[in-house]
């Protein structure tokens, strides 16, 4: 029987190898120059190739009358039916009516792209790896599609756990800049805080942007502030929206985890987890575009519905007893967007432009155990004690708007962006102990909101018959910017201290030791009026950004930029760029620049106050504004821009036609980076009687403390060969990443007390943003229909300060990603897969030590366990 299935096998394999042929070409512009990394696909299949640096392309084709399909950034995009033809050269005309539709972030040159451009950049094919690993959320595509970018799902992290922290080359959440369609994009409202990376940093919250509403994603990995301004210290996410017309795409994902069977869950005779199926995830989401027109005007549309249930990973209490959380995973969410693209030409030069989304996003956290006999349990209440749960509400919206125009032979864009981001908590399953009986079991405990408003002026202008003909490309513009931040209260019973409550009474010491119920709400006491806070601040800024071709293998780019800040000040910043080609098809590049970050509103108008009782007197434990008279009394100065020195240095090669490898090596020193401060308490032998005196009992501060430097090296290699009947495309991304801390500065005052200050836990947890490295293998096979996928990912080692100030050490791990497709028709097309298929973990640590709580702080692949999914995809 096994003979006659292989004897079918193999014939089907001849017929199907018989079928195809090889489809060569060649694609050029209108002046037959050729056009290098064009797509060119059969459509309706994973057959395809790209264009080499000679414009020639080649690849199997399954039809002699099927549909090829051409796309290149900057042209128009051309469909042709074969007539029985095996070569196929075609010329793509230029799209003219879009202005910028070929500009690619770290250039404003629009003839650049990213093969010739002298600093790294990653464009990053989002629908093709969702459709391939059923990852629907940016922060997760990009944790595995690109080297040094990285994101970790928290847990008992307060707002962490809805919106993740994540880094790139393992800078701060807030040191990279994020854009859409090249326009910049609002940062969260959210400062992180408590067990959490990116502790006293913001962020941008980019899963509020549905994946399915995104062409691709392109990383420039080099600093930019020259450029771009403010946080493009690490580096630059643009995020290109679709564009695409008379074509419908919907996608239906469900998935779930399975956990319990991974070997790196042993614990001697029995494992870590029991089996168990949760965290399942439902996604569904729908794009359209309609033409307007016919210059290439369109209007683009996206919607997506996104659920995800929590996990459940307990502490196995056999192995460690200390139980501070009997329920720890990831949160649970329900997560709905939309987002617009469009675009109407006026005339031959000229267009207007829109795009903006909106995001609802209701997440439920867990938060830390109370025990039963605790004070801060109402045993009426809850007989066995009880789990308080974390609520957000959140509401992301934007909206960019523009006219394209040239002016004097001037490319101009003149734009308005606002955003705006809501974060609202609640708290359910919890009480405030000071009511005792009385207490309610729900709290709305108040939140923050981030608005940011953006008017600018962008031009550029090539100048061809410059250098011998060889061009210089010089662009300008001028940016105001308008930001609000206000914090909003909860409601009294969320944060008030109906007290003193006595909870008992320890007559055994002298004097009787005497134990007080705390206010608040359990889990995250509300915001007080106090807390409230409304804080504005403008910046106005300009640029020149300019490139020179001054031989045909030599070019060089040089900018410089000044803002000001009503907060701060001014501040100028340079960058100086080139690349060289060495030969054909090796080219040389490096940069060196200045940046800056100026500091988040949240991080200079953030306020915190939770009540407590110290020896029957009410006090307050804070985290202070910047601006505040506390931090003013205590020596703590006006927060200030952090600075930054960056440097790169790399080549990229194609030795083959169908191989291309590009190593890239970076120095980042920053200067003055903004962190959160330990807890002073008001017993202090320096600050306690500042505090005694305002009623604090301990009190956090944001200030510019920490100097460190960066050393990395990020290694892409694409390989494509022939197999079978087919390419099978091989991927490799490598990062590695050291950052050492050079400095910790404390104020005069605070002198001596760096362990504190910024203590050995928060340096850990700092050097700890970004593995030492991280390296990812992918196989991607087509065969007609069928198509594969199969990638393995692994994690260098994590080491982290408990809180016995000894080193949690997270080995190495190697995790497996794997799917398969099939096309079952011409518009459907179906995926069933798995992400960490074998169930792998990080190494388990006590519990009771843990940052998180857990038996795994957030670090490598995290805690969830395998995954696996099926997907269904419809295109009309």
């Amino acid at each position: 029987m096994k003979k006659v299935l292989l004897i079918i096998l193999a014939l089907s394999v001849s017929n199907f190898a018989l079928a195809q042929f090889l489809l060569k070409g060649k694609v050029t512009d209108k002046n037959g120059s050729p056009l290098v990394g064009v797509s060119v696909t059969q459509k309706g299949t994973a057959l395809g190739a790209n264009t080499d640096a000679n414009g020639n392309y080649s690849f199997n084709c399954s039809s002699t009358t099927a549909t090829i399909v051409f796309s290149y950034i900057g042209y128009f995009s051309k469909e042709i039916i074969l007539n029985g033809q095996k070569i196929l050269n075609v010329s793509l005309e230029e799209n003219t009516s879009s202005l910028s539709e070929v500009e690619v972030v770290g250039s404003r040159n629009l003839k650049r792209t990213v093969t010739d451009s002298p600093v790294p950049v990653d464009l990053i094919p989002v629908s093709k790896i969702a459709n391939a690993t059923g990852m629907v959320d940016i922060n997760t595509i990009l944790q595995y599609a690109a080297p040094s970018f990285n994101a970790n799902k928290q847990s008992g992290s307060d707002g962490a756990d809805h919106i993740e922290p994540a880094t790139l080359r393992g800078m701060g959440p807030d040191q990279t800049l994020v854009l859409i369609n090249g326009k910049r994009r609002h940062q969260s409202s959210l400062v992180n805080l408590y067990g959490t990376r990116g502790r006293g940093n913001t962020g941008t919250d980019m899963n509020a942007i549905p994946s399915s509403s995104i062409e691709r994603i392109e990383i420039l990995r080099d600093g930019a502030s020259a450029q771009y301004g403010s946080d493009a210290i690490a580096g630059v996410i643009n995020i290109v929206l679709k564009q695409s017309v008379d074509k419908f795409e919907a996608n239906f994902t469900a998935g779930a985890n399975t956990t319990g069977y991974g070997s790196s869950l042993d614990a001697g005779s029995a494992k870590l987890l029991t089996k168990v199926w949760d965290g399942q995830q439902y996604n569904g989401n729908a794009n359209y575009g309609f033409k307007i027109g016919t210059k290439g005007g369109f209007f683009n549309i996206t919607g997506d519905i996104d659920h995800k249930d929590k996990t459940a990973r307990p502490n196995y209490t056999s192995l460690y007893p200390d139980n501070y959380r009997v329920e720890f995973g990831d949160a649970s969410y329900t997560n709905y967007s939309a987002m617009i693209n469009s675009r109407i030409p006026l005339q031959k030069d000229a267009e207007v432009y829109f795009f903006g989304g909106f995001n609802q996003r209701k997440g439920d956290a867990f938060a830390w155990t109370r025990d039963p006999e605790s004070e801060r349990n109402v045993i009426e209440i809850y007989p066995n004690g009880f789990n308080p749960h974390i609520g957000s509400d959140i509401s992301d919206y934007s909206a960019s708007g523009g006219l394209r125009t040239k002016i004097l032979g001037w490319n101009s864009d003149f734009n308005l962006t606002y955003g705006k981001n809501r974060f609202e908590y609640d708290v359910n399953h919890s009480l405030n102990a000071s009511l005792e009986t009385a207490s309610p079991t729900s709290f709305q405990a108040g939140g923050f909101a981030l608005g940011q408003f953006n008017l600018s002026a962008d031009f550029s202008k090539l100048l061809e018959s410059a250098l011998g003909g060889n061009g210089i490309n010089i662009a300008w513009g001028l940016e105001y910017r308008n930001e609000h931040y206000n914090i909003f209260a909860g409601n009294e019973d969320s944060w008030k201290q109906y007290g003193p409550v006595i909870f008992s009474i320890d007559n055994s010491t002298t004097p009787p030791d005497t134990t007080f119920r705390p206010g608040g709400a359990q889990g995250f006491p509300g915001f007080q009026p106090k807390d409230v806070v409304s804080q504005t601040r403008n910046s106005v800024g300009g640029y020149i950004d300019t490139e020179f071709d001054l031989t045909k293998t030599w070019m060089v780019a040089a900018a410089v930029r000044l803002e000001n800040y009503s907060d701060f000040g001014s501040t100028t910043n340079f960058k100086i760029a080139s690349r060289y080609s060495i030969l054909p098809n090796v080219n040389i590049r490096g940069s060196f620049s200045s940046g800056f970050r100026a500091p988040s509103l949240p991080q200079v108008a953030f306020s915190s106050t939770f009540t407590n009782v110290a020896a029957g007197k009410i006090v307050d434990q804070v985290i202070a504004p910047n601006h505040s008279d506390l931090a003013f009394k205590v020596g703590i100065p006006r927060l200030k821009e952090e600075t930054s020195l960056n440097a790169s240095l790399g080549f990229t090669a194609k030795p083959l036609n169908n191989l291309s490898l590009t190593v890239d090596g970076y120095w980042v020193q920053v200067k003055d980076r903004i962190v959160l401060t330990g807890l002073f308490g008001s017993d202090d032998d320096v600050i306690g009687s500042v505090l005694q005196e305002m009623n604090v009992g301990a009190a956090q501060f944001f200030t510019n403390a920490v100097d460190t430097h960066t050393k990395g090296l990020d290694i892409i290699a694409v390989y494509t060969a022939s197999w079978g009947a087919n390419n099978l495309n091989t991927t490799i991304t490598a990062n590695i990443n050291d950052m050492k801390v050079d400095n910790i500065h404390t104020t005069p005052t605070l002198a001596g007390k760096e362990d504190i200050y910024f203590g050995p836990r928060e340096k850990a947890f700092l050097l700890a943003s970004a593995p030492f490295y991280k390296v990812n293998l992918s196989f991607d096979y087509g065969l007609k229909n069928f198509s594969a996928f199969l990638r393995f990912n692994q994690f260098s080692k994590v080491s982290l300060a408990n809180w016995n100030d000894e080193t949690d050490k997270y080995t190495p791990r190697l995790t497996t990603d794997i799917s398969v497709g099939y096309r079952l028709s011409k518009h459907v097309n179906v995926t069933v897969g798995g992400n960490n298929i074998f169930d792998v973990y990080p190494s388990h640590h006590d519990p009771a030590l843990t940052e998180s709580g857990g038996m795994w702080d957030a670090v490598q692949m995290g805690f969830s366990g395998a995954y696996f999914f099926g997907r269904i995809g419809f295109d009309l």
